[in-house]
């Protein structure tokens, strides 16, 4: 045999074998998962719920850690540039890995190639809402109130960049109607003008505005993902007026690149297990998000590529800029 081929081999075989018995004592250590946001934001309440389930079901603590900064980047960059043996991890976005890289220029990361997938948590659909002053009742009269002058085309979003922002700048490129975007630090400032009739539209995650459509206070118009969320069955999508139009919002759980694959998929089996359990699912439903039929790393992986080449076409051709 070859000398060089068989070092070769050799070196092949201990990595094989080093790498099942980093899995097989895996993990012997309490684990870290970076919250890229602040602490109450919708993904720190995620995160600490499916947490405290991987926790019982890897008998080890999983410590949830706020690295708030940079719209999500600062978080990020820390798990990326981490050992890739299984005890950090951390709850990314489609801002984080996806949207941000055409975003924030000193990205020192690429969100398809420095991570591991490991779970779609949750989608968290987006909902087009309008003042109940507003003379429209659903999307078309909107966008023809709009069209018209009848109706002011400003629409309000958590900030520049954000899903929200994108789904009206795309719904903008569909209907060539004159739009106008006003973003807000937070989404929770949006929601609160609209409320007060101060702007008349948002671009709104269903989480926070579910209470104001069901007691009446805001009229919804039509979702952003191409399916009608569970929650809302009567609101349609703007895809059933605008054909393919659609624009996810999600959470999911990386690791840093190059995990070794058992260690990868003893972790990812905690979380698949935990978005399964009843309670848990129970109270994201409740919450306003979606547990996906199929929360698989494959099926995270293909939702990315797509999210990310979909954010960066609406970014380019709408000249997004974060100021």
């Amino acid at each position: 045999m070859n000398t060089r081929f068989a070092k070769r081999l050799l070196m092949a075989a201990t990595l094989v074998a080093s790498s099942l018995a980093l899995a097989q004592g895996y993990p012997d250590k309490p684990l870290k998962l970076i919250v890229p946001y602040p602490p109450g934001a919708s993904t720190d309440v995620t995160a600490r719920l499916i947490g405290q389930k991987v926790s019982t079901l890897l008998g080890q603590p999983v410590v949830v850690d706020n690295k708030g900064g940079a719209s999500g980047n600062i978080g990020t960059e820390f798990v990326a540039k981490q050992p890739a043996d299984g005890y950090t991890f951390m709850l990314g976005t489609d801002a984080t890995h996806a949207a941000n890289s055409y975003l924030i220029a000193k990205a020192t990361f690429n969100p398809l190639t420095d991570f591991t997938p490991l779970a779609l948590a949750v989608m968290n659909p987006i909902v087009l809402v309008v003042h109940p002053s507003v003379p429209a009742h659903n999307l078309k009269e909107y966008v023809d109130g709009v069209r018209s002058g009848k109706i002011s085309g400003a629409f309000g979003s958590s900030g520049t960049g954000s899903p929200h922002h994108l789904a009206g700048e795309l719904l903008k490129s569909h209907t060539k109607a004159p739009f106008l975007h006003v973003p807000y630090r937070g989404g929770g400032p949006a929601v609160t003008d609209v409320l007060g009739g101060q702007v008349p539209a948002i671009f709104s995650s269903v989480v926070s505005v579910l209470p104001y459509i069901q007691s009446g206070r805001l009229r919804a118009l039509a979702v952003t993902e191409a399916k009608r969320y569970p929650g809302l069955p009567n609101v349609p999508t703007i895809a059933e007026t605008y054909e393919g139009f659609d624009v996810p919002s999600w959470l999911a759980f990386f690791g840093p690149a190059k995990m070794p694959a058992p260690v990868a998929q003893r972790l990812s089996g905690a979380i698949l297990t935990a978005l399964q359990d009843p309670e848990i699912k129970a109270k994201l439903d409740s919450s306003g998000v979606v547990v996906p039929a199929d929360p698989s790393p494959k099926a995270l992986a293909d939702l990315q590529q797509r999210d990310y080449a979909l954010k960066g076409k609406i970014i380019r051709e709408a000249g997004v800029k974060i100021e």
